[in-house]
C-alpha cells in the first residue's frame, strides 16, 4: 500500500492537496515548498513539471511553469530535489505533467525514476485511458505507482467507470469545463455534478480541483468529496510573497479556516 492509500484509510474528509510548479519562485525552492506545506498540515502535495505547452493549466500556473523553464528548471534536477525531500518527509508526493515529457525522457525510465525518488503517485491528464490500459498500467502498477484519472462534468458515466476501474490513489474531480484558476465560487450546476459522481458510488476516494482557492471553496468541495485540491491560488501567493515558509504557513491557515 502506497503513501496515498494509506493517507485516505488515516483521513476520509478534508483531504487538503496543494499543487505547486517546481522551480518557482526559485529554482531551488522545490524542498522548502513541500517541507512548509507538510508543516503547515497539508496532506498530499501535487508536485508541477514545467512544461513548454499545458493544456489544462491557466495562466497562473501557465506564468510559473515559463519562470521555472527560465530558471533552468529540468525533469532530472526535479528528481534530485524529490529524492533529497523524501530523505525529509513520508508526506505523499504526487507529480503532474503531460505525457510528451514522459515520452522525452522515456515512458519506462521515466515510471522508473517516479518510484525510485520515492514519489508515490502520477497525474498526466493528457494520457489516453486505452494507452495507459494496454502499454503501461502493469509497468505502473508493479512499481506501486498510483496513477490518477481526470473526470468532467462532460464524461460519460461509461468513461467514469472506466476510470474508476483504472485508477488507484483518487479520482480527480475537475469541478468545471473550464482551465485551472480562481472562480468566484461553487454554482448549483457544479454541486449537482458532484451528487451525481456520489450517487454512481465509485470505489476510489474523489478530491475535486480547478477553481477551489479559499476557505470557503474548500469547505464547501469538502461536502461532496475527500478533499479538494488548490493550485492557481498558491502559486499567486508565492508570486505575492516568495518568502516561502511564510507564505505557505499564512496560505493554508487562510484555506483550513
Amino acid at each position: 500500500m502506497n503513501r496515498i492509500e494509506q493517507l485516505f484509510q488515516r483521513k476520509d474528509k478534508n483531504v487538503l492537496n496543494i499543487y505547486f510548479t517546481a522551480g518557482y519562485p526559485g529554482l531551488n525552492d522545490t524542498e522548502d515548498i513541500i517541507l512548509s506545506l507538510e508543516k503547515a498540515g497539508v496532506d498530499l502535495v501535487e508536485v508541477g513539471m514545467p512544461y513548454s505547452d499545458p493544456l489544462a493549466d491557466g495562466p497562473t500556473i501557465q506564468e510559473s511553469g515559463t519562470a521555472a523553464l527560465e530558471n533552468g528548471m529540468t525533469l532530472q534536477l526535479l528528481f534530485e530535489q524529490l529524492a533529497a525531500v523524501r530523505k525529509k518527509t513520508e508526506m505523499p508526493l504526487i507529480m503532474m505533467g503531460y505525457f510528451n515529457q514522459v515520452m522525452q525522457y522515456g515512458e519506462k525510465a521515466f515510471f522508473e525514476k517516479v518510484a525510485e525518488v520515492g514519489v508515490d503517485g502520477l497525474i498526466l491528464p493528457d494520457l489516453p485511458l486505452f494507452e495507459y490500459e494496454n502499454h503501461y498500467k502493469d509497468l505502473v502498477e508493479s512499481l506501486g505507482l498510483a496513477v490518477s484519472f481526470l473526470i468532467t462534468p462532460q464524461t460519460e458515466p461509461e468513461r467514469i467507470r472506466k476510470i474508476d476501474d483504472l485508477t488507484h490513489g483518487f479520482i480527480y474531480i475537475v469541478s468545471s469545463s473550464s482551465i485551472t484558476g480562481a472562480k468566484s465560487g461553487i454554482t448549483d450546476t457544479q454541486i449537482a455534478y458532484f451528487n451525481r459522481i456520489n450517487d454512481m458510488q465509485l470505489k476510489n476516494k474523489r478530491l475535486i480541483g480547478f477553481g477551489i482557492s479559499n476557505h470557503e471553496t474548500f469547505e464547501t468541495a469538502c461536502q461532496y468529496a475527500n478533499g479538494a485540491i488548490i493550485g492557481s491560488a498558491y502559486i499567486k501567493a508565492l508570486k505575492n510573497n516568495p518568502n516561502v515558509a511564510e507564505c505557505t504557513t499564512e496560505f493554508v491557515k487562510m484555506v483550513k479556516g
